[in-house]
């Protein structure tokens, strides 16, 4: 007896036969192109689901053009971005949108910037149509590998440098932290600290500014630098407790290193919000909501973000509209943010 063998992958000729139209109708419709009649789109479709034929992808790309696949390029290492639930939000809502437009998300991961060179090579090998990259640090090399490659490219937050055409969606980090610490303020507080972010990222540095926007004449011994991590957190606010013991609160540039500072506090006897009121910024639920207390932060719609990122992209990819009109531009999208109250503050 035989053994059973794979059916035979359905043709695009058997589509065609299927539908009663010639393979050139057949194909244009698979491809998406316009000019066919919309009796002859539904028998084609129809053809299409009742065979399960699946367009070779190598072949499409010959006609459209279009890989139908966009890189996410990650400028942290791997052991931050599996540890931080920012990313999971982050790309959760880029494969949202990537998905409903039928395409696909290549993740890039770099080490460091002896992984640059490899994802510059894959970027510049015409796999995808675009990229977005977040997560930069001053200096970071990936944008400029990305314009080389001729790959369309949206920044998540605000670059580091300012020209026309960057495109990048950020919230607006500055505002929301002069609202943390007006709220902070009108608690009462009077000796308010900051546990910022790394420097060497703009949503970090607008924090801080927006901080020293309210309190522009803050004591320096006040300003601790963190690194996104719960240990971060705990670090510096040690720190803090060391340089000003009666502080008596602390704006904290992000939920997780908030999550390290609050440790510390409990573990010294300093009651939170009695003797220090502590307010964090990105509302992480899976954080915010599960620290003791639940923590009062600046909220920022980071799915949200994702999602517009790859819009955003998917945008600029659109052929140009025929008929002479004149193409919309493309714009940088900044989305607000509010402050959420809860038991630490």
């Amino acid at each position: 007896m035989s053994e059973p063998g794979f059916a035979p992958r359905p043709t695009l000729e058997a589509v065609a036969a299927r539908a009663g139209v010639s393979r050139a109708t057949a194909s244009r419709v698979v491809n998406g192109s316009e000019g066919v009649r919309a009796p002859l789109v539904e028998r084609v479709r129809r053809a299409v689901d009742e065979l399960g034929y699946v367009p070779n992808q190598a072949a499409r790309t010959l006609v459209t053009r279009r890989n139908d696949a966009i890189a996410v390029v990650v400028a942290e290492p791997e052991t931050r971005f599996f540890t931080d639930p920012f990313f999971a939000q982050q790309v959760r809502g880029i494969s949202r949108e990537l998905t409903a437009h039928d395409n696909q998300l290549v993740l890039l991961l770099t080490e460091g910037t002896a992984d640059y060179q490899r994802v510059g090579r894959y970027l510049a090998g015409g796999h995808v149509d675009g990229a977005l990259i977040f997560s930069l640090h001053a200096e970071d090399e990936l944008p400029a590998l990305a314009r080389r490659a001729g790959v369309p490219t949206v920044i998540g937050g605000r670059p580091g440098w300012s020209d026309d055409r960057t495109l990048y969606v950020d919230c607006d980090n500055r505002g929301g932290a002069r609202d943390a610490v007006r709220y902070l303020l009108g608690l009462g507080r009077r000796q308010v600290a900051h546990i910022a972010g790394p420097l060497d990222q703009t949503a970090s540095v607008d924090r801080l500014d927006g901080f020293r926007d309210v309190l522009p004449d803050a004591d320096p011994r006040l300003i601790v630098e963190g690194d996104f991590t719960p240990e971060g957190g705990a670090r510096a606010m040690t720190a803090l407790l060391e340089r000003v013991p009666d502080l008596d609160a602390v704006f904290v540039a992000s939920d997780v290193m908030a999550s390290g500072a609050l440790r510390v506090l409990r573990t010294v006897g300093r009651r939170v919000p009695e003797d220090v009121a502590v307010v964090g910024f990105d509302d992480m639920v899976s954080v915010a909501e599960w620290t003791d207390p639940p923590l009062t932060t600046v909220h920022q719609d980071i799915e949200e973000m994702g999602r517009l990122m790859a819009g955003l992209l998917l945008r600029t990819l659109e052929p140009p509209a025929q008929g002479g009109a004149e193409p919309v531009r493309a714009a940088s999208i900044v989305t607000p943010t509010r402050l959420v109250v809860r038991a630490s503050a």
